[in-house]
């Protein structure tokens, strides 16, 4: 008889918390790509010129990432996501500023700012996130990602409505980052401090020297952990599977409406309205797909989910009717749903904490990176090929990613391994989450309490 686990009211607030920030998120990054236009028009420049202006983003999204696994070991996740929330909505508001003041620096320096902190936050977002899962034995992940695609479809509508009426653009934005540092303010204070944090004897590799020496070696330590996990062949395959996930949903994300106004000939309100429904597809699948991955397990559930956005591209790709192509866009985006929640998720189970974060932190970097940095790539392909042609690639990537998904089977850790030994290879498929280990969310000796003495 299978028992379901009772989540005490601290647990409860803790995955709230990050359900709501993510959905913050999720409509203020919206709420600026549908007033792009706007923007573009009050700074009066070039579609090249704007160009280089988003390039602020993705220089402040990357750097926020690769920094964000390193601080979240030394500081913890809460603290990293509080630094995170305050550098995006002071984006958001430079954002602002820039636009109504018609200065083009002011608008990148803003986008730097708001995509560091989006960067730093959503690293630690999922490290957060696979500690709850561990606490509640039941998927989380696929959810908190589900709150990010809500929100941008939140954001994409209110962004629309706003334009049709002409609501200033720079009021929008800052409304938007009123509405985010409200949401973080609740938020930081119901998530637990400490989670994936280390202590300095760890970060200095469990040296019992005192003074500067354990300080030197912390830094390089910290920077050893993060590549030191990319020695398990495990690790290895689930980051390829989950590159190849990011890459397809990032290549929508980014060319998906130019993809049906150049490849098919659509209107733009036709492609912005298929971007739409991609969107809703995304949120969906994320939503619905808790179900199923506790019926099938991850390997299957993935699998699948690589076949069905693989038929999807294909039929956008080489279909020659719009209207296919347009609801083939579906199965692109229920396919794509699931590929970067559970992938991470699956990073971190099986494992002590430490370890867990470290992991997770690694497989959440390699996705942002693929998410941010592949798709625009497409581009310098697409001018000697096509668009539609070089979405082939993306056809590839999630082909491959379905041959190696059994990677993504559950390990079951031996008897004698305890909370941070070594899991036994392989291990059924079947099953959720409540047959990881219970390890809570929070590093004991941070003021937390172990895992097992909550009722969960």
């Amino acid at each position: 008889m299978k028992v379901t686990p009772v989540v005490d009211a601290r647990t409860r607030r803790w995955r709230a918390a990050l359900f709501l920030f993510m959905l913050a998120t999720g409509v203020s990054m919206a709420s600026w790509v549908a007033r792009t236009p706007a923007v573009r028009d009050a700074l009066d420049v070039s579609t090249g010129a704007m160009g280089l202006v988003l390039f602020g983003l993705s220089v402040g999204s990357m750097a926020g990432v690769l920094v964000s696994g390193g601080l979240v070991r030394r500081h913890g996740g809460r603290t990293v996501i509080t630094f995170g929330a305050g550098l995006l909505v002071a984006g958001l508001l430079v954002i602002a500023g820039g636009a109504a003041l018609e200065i083009s620096g002011g608008v990148f320096g803003g986008l730097a700012l708001f995509g560091a902190g989006l960067g730093l936050a959503e690293v630690a977002f999922n490290i957060e996130g696979a500690a709850v899962e561990r606490t509640v034995g039941r998927p989380v992940l696929p959810v908190l990602h589900g709150c990010f695609s809500l929100g941008t479809v939140v954001g994409a509508l209110l962004g629309m409505g706003l334009t049709a009426v002409r609501f200033p653009v720079g009021w929008h934005l800052a409304a938007v980052a009123v509405a985010v540092a409200a949401a973080g303010i609740w938020a930081v204070r119901a998530i637990p401090p400490g989670t994936g944090r280390e202590d300095a004897e760890s970060r200095a590799g469990g040296s019992g020297d005192g003074g500067s020496g354990r300080g030197e070696r912390a830094g390089s330590r910290g920077w050893r952990a993060q590549v030191e996990v990319w020695r398990d062949r495990r690790l290895v395959l689930i980051g390829l599977i989950v590159l190849a996930m990011a890459f397809a949903e990032g290549s929508a994300n980014d060319w998906l409406p130019l993809l049906m106004v150049d490849g098919h000939g659509t209107s733009a309100t036709a492609g912005s309205l298929t971007f739409m429904l991609f969107a809703v597809a995304m949120t969906t699948g994320r939503f619905a797909g808790g179900p199923l991955l506790v019926r099938y397990g991850p390997a299957a559930v993935v699998r699948a989910s690589a076949v069905v956005a693989a038929v999807g591209v294909a039929l956008v790709v080489f279909s020659s009717s719009a209207l296919l192509a347009g609801a083939a866009v579906v199965l692109w985006g229920l396919g794509a749903s699931l590929g970067f929640p559970v992938t991470v998720s699956a990073a971190g189970e099986g494992e002590g904490e430490r370890e867990a974060s470290a992991r997770v932190a690694a497989v959440s970097t390699a996705g942002y990176a693929a998410f941010l940095v592949g798709p625009p790539s497409l581009g310098f392909l697409a001018d000697h090929v096509g668009l539609r042609a070089a979405m082939i690639v993306v056809l590839v990537l999630l082909g491959g990613a379905a041959l190696i998904t059994g990677a993504l089977r559950r390990r079951t850790p031996s008897p004698a391994a305890g909370d941070g030994g070594e899991a036994a290879g392989g291990g059924a498929e079947g099953g959720g989450p409540a047959s990881r280990g219970a390890m809570g969310g929070r590093a004991v000796g941070e003021g937390a309490t172990p895992a097992h003495s909550d009722p969960v």
